[in-house]
């Protein structure tokens, strides 16, 4: 099986986030074309690109935003996969989708950024895969800083974790970040098949009858 692999930062000229941020890690990372190099709980890692099963579930989600804007008359939201600096966190992430609202997502464009930051984002999402879930999900004492907790202290306002683990097979929705305690305060679950309902502002619903779970 494909894993997540961590990398040793001990040669590198600057902080892995400092080069992160530059765009400057992947000329010092010797990583498999099509993989994602982020830095979480400030060390480097390597995850391989996503399957197309997981890539059907990001398809599903951006449909779901699609259609909002062409029937919901002044639909503030829009979705783009691209880099977060969490900045006073120390980590840098690229999600697997994120949103934010039409006019922050235009002026980002206009002032061609190339990595977005907390700020400027309402709610990002996570798609688990075997080789990284655990880089996702609630930490655990063998992954005591991940995602989760990142984005909780950057204060995402909202966290869509879709779980596709034979033994979870749910999506849940983390909201109430905690900058202290690097947590989120409260969650909201759906299994697989039942349609997820955003909460305002975000005011979406998505349909999952066709997610299924990853294979052992």
């Amino acid at each position: 099986m494909i894993t997540t692999l961590k990398v040793d930062a001990s040669d590198l000229p600057d902080t892995p986030y400092n080069l992160w941020v530059r765009g400057e890690l992947e000329a010092y990372v010797d990583a498999p074309e099509g993989s994602r190099i982020e830095i979480i709980g400030g060390e480097i890692v390597v995850s391989p690109g996503p399957t197309f099963e997981h890539d059907t579930i990001v398809k599903d989600l951006l449909r779901a935003l699609t259609r909002a804007e062409l029937s919901i008359p002044d639909f503030p939201w829009t979705g783009i996969t691209t880099g977060l600096s969490l900045v006073g966190v120390g980590d840098g992430y690229i999600p697997d989708l994120m949103m934010l609202d039409e006019e922050i997502y235009r002026a980002a464009r206009q002032a061609r950024i190339n990595i977005l930051l907390p700020d400027q984002v309402e709610l990002v999402v996570e798609v688990t895969s075997p080789s990284n879930a655990a880089n996702d999900r609630l930490p655990t004492r063998a992954h005591p800083n991940n995602k989760w907790n990142g984005y909780a202290a950057a204060e995402i306002p909202y966290y869509l974790l879709v779980d596709r683990s034979p033994k979870r097979a749910r999506s849940i929705l983390y909201s109430i970040p905690n900058q202290a305690t690097a947590a989120y305060l409260h969650s909201d679950e759906w299994e697989f098949g039942e349609t997820i309902h955003l909460p305002d502002p975000l005011d979406l619903e998505i349909d999952t009858g066709l997610w299924l779970p990853w294979k052992d």
